[in-house]
């Protein structure tokens, strides 16, 4: 089996682990936004906001061990060591946090204003989930993705089953004066979606739990030293990127009036479900990569492949921009039930670009990972959160989460062209610029003329992704053929 063709069914799994948990998630979207559960915007509003610190805090507990993991597991003769150390690093971090938030738990609820009982739960979802981190690390750089996809679809699969039950079972059961009576509760439905989250990270956790009965509990302090000290300047990178991914919903909640706050984030984050499909995409790729990235660095000439893997990435990318764009009023009734919240549609192409441009500049990142610079990808992360909260700050109170949505634009498309820049001073890759330029041009050039001056008309927008699957395949058919012979 060849090196791409290698990669591409490792993608190809940690794809199905990644797309498939999330698109059954996405019932979750529909389940949240109907007339049953969350109908009103607000509401989900304030699940959005929760989910938003969600995403700040794992990193802040993952705090860049995990890529530190990859480079010095690949790096390093002795792997236990690597794997032991990092473990009881994230043990140790892990449990301190959990006593330090519980012990302070109520004044965390005040200072970000979130009821104290989701702030229980949400403490220790968090804790679960940092335990797991170097185990399934461990999975991905051993290259035992289905033991991965199991797992991970386990957990996505408990998370939807037992939010269906509570949300839309428990009720009618406890109402026929079942033995469910006792465990249901009338306006618990927030709740309900945390401790369906808090269980299936639970059940995760002792899947995982023949890892650390195997592991050898040693470590090594110099080398921790070491992995610290490549893990800091990503996990400001991290930090910064959850400002970029996330921070749009807090600053809306701060900065709008109170009134209208809640409902403005419900329907910009139901809205911005739709871009899930660039970001499942991009997300498989970077699982599928980053172990490739490493274990290839030091084979000859490893440049060339990489530049065909951005190309590969692109041109994937630009189809699903395209096609999403010109279906995005038929998924909408699909995945966002509620009209209420469709206000926000105009955001749903800027969101889809944005993540676009997230996912070339991951691909693009190659060069700071392997060259042990990852100072520079903390240097462009934090310029990006820097432009998203300028942005976020001067508009929001005029344009609402117009403005996030470009903000959110703007900092992934500058992180993508100062990596770009910088890799090529410091680890020259050869990209086709002329093609990546010609897919990135007509892609959203197509885009925006599909859903902002024909967007309903179906067959002006199948027509255009007929047009641009054309132009792939013709650029794209000898590297296709060479693929189909290799397989």
């Amino acid at each position: 089996m060849t090196a791409f063709s290698k990669l591409f069914k490792q993608t190809f799994i940690y794809g199905l682990a990644t797309v498939l948990p999330r698109m059954l998630s996405f019932l979750l979207v529909p389940l949240y936004t109907s007339e049953a559960v969350l109908a009103n915007p607000s509401e989900y509003g304030k699940v959005s906001v929760i989910f938003s610190y969600f995403v700040l805090f794992n990193v802040l507990l993952a705090y860049g061990m995990e890529t530190a993991f990859f480079r010095f597991f690949n790096k390093e003769t002795d792997k236990n060591k690597v794997v032991s150390t990092s473990t009881i690093s994230l043990i140790i971090t892990s449990l301190g946090f959990f006593a330090l938030a519980m012990v302070f738990q109520n004044q965390i609820a005040s200072v970000i204003d979130i009821d104290v009982k989701y702030i229980k739960l949400v403490i220790w979802i968090l804790l679960l989930d940092a335990l797991v981190i170097i185990p399934f690390a461990w999975l991905r750089a051993n290259e035992k993705p289905m033991q991965y996809a199991i797992i991970k679809i386990l957990n996505v699969a408990v998370n939807i089953g037992l939010n269906l039950f509570f949300l839309l079972v428990l009720k009618s059961l406890a109402n026929n004066g079942s033995v469910f009576k006792s465990i249901y509760i009338p306006n618990f439905e927030i709740s309900y979606i945390f401790i369906a989250n808090l269980v299936a990270s639970a059940i995760t956790l002792v899947a995982m739990f023949s890892f650390f009965t195997k592991l050898t509990y040693k470590f090594d302090k110099e080398l921790w030293k070491q992995m610290l000290r490549y893990a800091i300047p990503v996990l400001v990178a991290g930090i910064a990127f959850s400002i970029n991914e996330t921070f749009d919903r807090i600053l809306l909640k701060e900065l709008l009036p109170s009134d209208i706050a809640e409902r403005e984030i419900g329907m910009y984050s139901a809205c911005y479900k739709l871009a899930l499909f660039m970001t499942l995409f991009a997300t498989a790729y970077r699982l599928g990569i980053e172990p490739y990235f490493f274990s290839h660095a030091n084979t000859k000439n490893p440049q060339k492949n990489y530049a065909n893997i951005l190309e590969f990435f692109v041109a994937f990318g630009s189809i699903i921009l395209l096609a999403v764009v010109v279906f995005a009023d038929v998924l909408k009734p699909l995945i966002i039930r509620s009209e209420a919240y469709w206000e926000a549609m105009w955001i749903v192409p800027i969101i889809l670009l944005a993540n676009f441009c997230l996912g070339i500049y991951h691909n693009l990142s190659v060069w700071y990972k392997i060259t042990d610079r990852t100072r520079f990808g903390a240097y462009i992360s934090v310029l990006g959160a820097i432009i998203t909260l300028v942005i976020n700050i001067l508009f929001i109170q005029k344009y609402s989460y117009k403005a996030s949505a470009i903000a959110t634009l703007v900092a992934y498309a500058s992180m993508m062209l100062l990596s770009y820049g910088f890799g090529r001073k410091y680890y020259p890759i050869p990209y086709n610029l002329k093609k990546i330029g010609v897919y990135l041009t007509v892609s959203i050039m197509l885009s925006v003329i599909s859903f902002y001056k024909y967007r309903g008309d179906y067959i002006v927008g199948i027509s255009l992704l007929v047009v641009f699957l054309g132009l792939v395949i013709m650029l794209e058919k000898k590297q296709l053929m060479s693929f189909l012979r290799n397989r």
